[in-house]
């Protein structure tokens, strides 16, 4: 593995950014928050579907979320799983949702159980979802990256990142799961909401946080070719005297400003020709972890990153640190 510094002379960071990022009510927030989230019951219901997949159990999760709004998700677990099994909880990329219940079985067949959550109002890309966001917004660009992006309190990520968080609450609750050995992973979208949570929820594991989304949001604004950061900067073409209002609220969901809380083993990876989430704004992220980290980088790889090679060299991390 590689560990590395990406920088770009022409996109220092902003100003703008600086200043949030420097906050002080940014852990008061985030504490306010999660006390806010863990007054509602988890109310965990798991119900085990009939599937023709022969080695691997199902199950139809739902758990509550941000303000206890249900939230939908699958878990997979290996036939004959033994007790106090490590596990993997997975959040998806951007406009996707948890998918049919037979995608997405790389991880219990390498012998995890794996929760895949759901993404509120998401899913109608690559694949379907089944959680609504019941929450309006301000005037927003098509998409999600731009909802309620005035009001930390109100930005559409705020929300996702609490049932990430929570998530993470109901695959520990689980029987049979030990809730020392529970690893996350996301790619894009998921990898910038893996960042969160591991500066918000203690003794994880492992992370894995591949070509990651909501890193230095500010530089990624200037970078970005295409993608849902192209959101934001529409809407500031649009808004263009809410700008500091906008890169506020952003702050609040920048994996630059919760890495100095995570201190779980982390994996990350950037593509150079990653024209969706720059590698730059990847390595910001990265020097900003404080805990154990080595950064992958894939010298022709775009936002799909190494592929299977990747996927290869992640199992590889995840034997390592759930055994």
């Amino acid at each position: 593995m590689t560990q590395a510094r990406l920088t770009h002379p022409m996109t220092p960071m902003s100003r703008e950014h600086e200043e949030a990022a420097s906050s002080a009510d940014f852990d008061d927030f985030w504490e306010q928050t999660l006390a806010e989230a863990h007054s509602f019951e988890l109310n965990v219901r798991i119900d085990r579907i009939d599937s023709p997949v022969k080695t691997i159990d199902v199950f139809d999760v739902s758990f509550s979320g941000f303000q206890g709004e249900a939230v939908k998700g699958w878990l997979r677990k290996p036939k004959g799983l033994s007790e106090h099994a490590g596990s993997v909880v997975e959040f998806v990329g951007y406009g996707n949702g948890r998918g049919e219940h037979i995608d997405n079985l790389l991880w219990s067949s390498a012998g995890y159980a794996h929760l895949t959550m759901d993404t509120r109002g998401q899913g109608s890309v690559h694949s379907p979802g089944h959680t609504a966001d019941p929450h309006g917004s301000g005037p927003s660009v098509p998409g999600f990256a731009s909802r309620g992006v005035t009001d930390p309190s109100g930005y559409y990520y705020r929300r996702l990142i609490v049932d990430a968080v929570r998530a993470v609450d109901a695959m520990r609750s689980l029987d049979g799961i030990d809730p020392s050995r529970v690893a996350l992973f996301g790619a894009s979208q998921g990898g910038g909401v893996a960042l969160a949570v591991a500066g918000l929820v203690p003794d994880l594991a492992a992370v894995v946080a591949k070509v990651p989304f909501l890193c230095d949001i500010p530089r990624a604004l200037t970078l970005a070719e295409s993608g849902p950061y192209m959101e934001i900067v529409k809407w500031l073409e649009t808004h263009v005297h809410r700008e500091h209002e906008a890169m506020r609220a952003l702050s609040y969901v920048d994996a630059v400003n919760f890495g100095p809380r995570a201190t779980a083993p982390a994996l990350f990876s950037a593509g150079l020709r990653d024209t969706v989430c720059p590698a730059p704004t990847v390595a910001s992220a990265f020097d900003a972890y404080a805990g154990g980290k080595e950064l992958r980088i894939w010298k022709y790889g775009g936002h799909a990153g190494g592929g299977s090679t990747e996927d290869l060299e992640v199992l590889r991390f995840l034997d390592a640190h759930l055994g």
